[in-house]
């Protein structure tokens, strides 16, 4: 089985795409357009050039051919790109504490004017008690007209007061959703809108950092086999829709609960609880049986169907100590049954 699952890694490494030519084509664009080199512009116009994000595309050059870098920031965040999101954090903060040095200001503002209101009851309550003596009405009216100027600061301090409060909530209410939506995109898939790998990471770190352990539950790897010739011959359009199309099949496959998640561009993860290897090779089979049984497609009119076929690699939970070692252990399960088109459902240690 080793010499197989190395043989199936030689494979697989050797007819990945080298990203040297994809590197340079981005670098040379941003050389031309006059753009720093920082790591989240390589991931923006990687995705625009090597993607083929068109939107994204076009919404580069509607900047012109010196594109400053807050408006490039401001299309990394539009597009939720991973490398951007650090901003979006950044952002946040400075505007909440920027919010709440105001509020500081404008509550000590509306403390003097309550302070001079104070000592303006004092002044009139001194002149009724007859404690200052030889004070004419004219004076005395003076100091009632005061207190009716200051209390009318007071009240209008304390409404701009409460009105920049409801403001301040709503503004930071609305910052809590970015963050919310920025958290989740972070962890989620743009194609299939399933979790991505640092989702299944922190699913994994989750179950691992129980009380009661981690043992029970399996992991289960699904790569999509000659998904790279497929995507070659039809287009990366036609991939995408393959993709979601199998997302959709895997959810309904599947209980609500169990966790699915897409790592790469032709895999997919499932963490199911409380399992043996039995019933997670049942369920392995039952995925790959979906996916043949039901997922058959065509690129056009013209071309005949076709159908997918998948890989399996089966791990528990109960044989490794650490999530990494899980992921690892399901990996080598998968190059095994990459490496064995007649077994295409292999579980590590069996």
């Amino acid at each position: 089985m080793q010499t197989a699952v190395a043989n199936a890694l030689n494979a697989r490494e050797a007819a990945r795409p080298t990203p040297a030519a994809d590197i340079q084509k981005v670098a040379q664009h941003m050389m031309r357009l006059n753009v720093a080199g920082l790591p989240r512009n390589y991931e923006l116009f990687h995705e625009a050039l090597v993607g083929l994000n068109a939107g994204l595309a076009q919404d580069i050059a509607a900047l012109g051919s010196h594109p400053q870098q807050e408006a490039l920031d401001e299309l990394g965040l539009r597009y939720r790109l991973v490398g951007h999101y650090g901003l979006a954090g950044d952002r946040s903060r400075n505007e909440a504490s920027r919010m709440l040095k105001e509020t500081a200001e404008r509550l000590a503002e509306g403390r003097m004017h309550r302070q001079a209101f104070k000592r303006a009851c004092e002044t009139i309550l001194k002149s009724v008690s007859g404690q200052q003596e030889h004070q004419s009405l004219a004076d005395f009216m003076a100091e009632v007209e005061y207190l009716a100027v200051s209390l009318s600061d007071v009240l209008a301090a304390e409404q701009t007061i409460g009105s920049k409060l409801e403001e301040d909530i709503e503004r930071l209410t609305a910052l809590e959703r970015g963050i919310s939506a920025v958290q989740a995109a972070a962890i989620t898939d743009k194609i299939t809108g399933l979790p991505n790998r640092i989702g299944l990471n922190r699913a994994l770190d989750d179950l691992y950092g129980q009380e009661e352990g981690a043992a029970g539950s399996a992991l289960i790897m699904i790569d999509i086999d000659d998904f790279k010739e497929l995507t070659a011959r039809y287009g990366a359009q036609t991939g995408n829709k393959l993709l979601k199309k199998l997302a959709g099949l895997f959810r309904k496959t599947v209980k609500k609960n169990d966790f699915i998640a897409r790592l790469e561009a032709d895999e997919f993860a499932f963490l199911f609880a409380n399992v043996g290897m039995q019933d997670a090779l049942a369920i392995a089979e039952r995925l790959r049986g979906s996916v043949e049984d039901n997922l058959v497609f065509a690129a056009s009119d013209t071309s005949d169907a076709s159908g997918l076929t998948i890989s399996v690699g089966v791990a528990l939970s109960g044989d490794a100590a650490t999530s990494g070692q899980l992921q690892a252990n399901a990996r080598v399960a998968l190059l095994a049954a990459q490496s064995n088109p007649r077994l295409p459902v292999q579980a590590f240690g069996r």
